[in-house]
């Protein structure tokens, strides 16, 4: 039975370097185009399980090259894809732009995902995760049915807001913690995030609006906990960017992995943001996210 249960998007990212983001208008040249494993539920789904918990993905892929090559990189990382349906759309796809920084810009086509239904989510009532990770590409009511079976049956959840839209109090109040990026944590709050007083004002929204557990990714400035009882910012560690596609993605499967290893939520932030910094160093998504000996030899003295 898995620990995790990732209930998400599976994309196909279509990858081009090129020196900046094109202007509107302007057409610039770039690299090879990689075809690589991603979606935020697949990438979160391989960097739990890359971190030795076990891992279990819902969602939905195409009857189509995409969706097959997507489902064999899944198993590959010993990730359960028996509640994976492939049906008539097309599989979900990202178009992505990595720049000279190793900054990215995304265009997301939706595809398969947008029909995970709240009856997928009945169809795996047989697991019994300790955790469920939750994200923002598959349709909102079915991530809002998940959060509301979880609750009733005492499973934790971590819902990461992205790509950011509205959510209903009741969402907000249902997870056991939420973790957005700065750019998020503004859109979701109306709140310009730019430094830790902001993101601890946005943050504190959120508190009010029912949340457990709030924690903002901070990008090379580390991670920032804020919940009822305390407000902590954990430093991250120095690396040189190549590509930061999936580094939210590992941050997260890392902390949910340490999560459900017993570590105190502080320490688990401390592991996600070495999870976070060593898959910046790398290129694409799925192939960027580290194991956890990498995890544990670069981040010595987490424990």
């Amino acid at each position: 039975m898995a620990d995790i249960l990732v209930i998400g998007s599976l994309n196909a990212d279509l990858v081009v370097r090129a020196p900046h983001f094109p202007l509107p208008g302007e057409t610039i040249s770039g690299s090879d185009l990689h075809i690589i494993p991603g979606g935020k539920g697949a990438n979160q789904a391989v960097a739990a399980a890359r971190q030795g918990a076990s891992v279990a993905m819902l969602g939905r892929v195409g009857q189509d090259g995409f969706g097959q090559f997507l489902l064999e990189s899944l198993k590959s990382n010993l990730v359960d894809v028996t509640h994976v349906r492939a049906d008539d759309s097309a599989t979900g796809t990202a178009i992505i732009v990595v720049d000279a920084n190793g900054q990215n810009s995304i265009v997301l086509s939706v595809g398969a995902n947008g029909k995970v239904s709240p009856a997928d989510v009945d169809n795996a009532s047989g697991f019994t995760p300790g955790l469920i990770l939750l994200q923002l590409e598959i349709p909102i009511l079915t991530v809002l049915h998940a959060a509301r079976v979880a609750h009733q049956r005492g499973i934790r959840v971590i819902l990461n807001p992205a790509p950011a839209q509205f959510l209903p109090d009741e969402l907000i109040s249902l997870v056991d913690f939420i973790i957005p990026n700065e750019t998020e944590l503004s859109l979701l709050t109306g709140i310009e995030v730019n430094d830790i007083p902001s993101a601890e004002q946005a943050a504190q929204t959120l508190l009010a609006r029912g949340a457990k557990h709030v924690i903002v990714t901070l990008g090379s400035k580390g991670a920032l906990v804020v919940s009822g009882k305390q407000v902590t910012q954990v430093d991250t560690f120095t690396v040189e960017a190549i590509d930061t596609t999936a580094a939210g993605d590992a941050f997260i499967g890392g902390f949910a992995s340490a999560l459900l290893g017993g570590l105190e939520i502080e320490k688990a932030v401390k592991y996600a943001n070495a999870c976070g910094a060593l898959a910046a160093t790398k290129f694409g998504a799925q192939p960027s996210l580290p194991t956890r000996e990498e995890t544990e030899k670069f981040g010595s003295g987490l424990d």
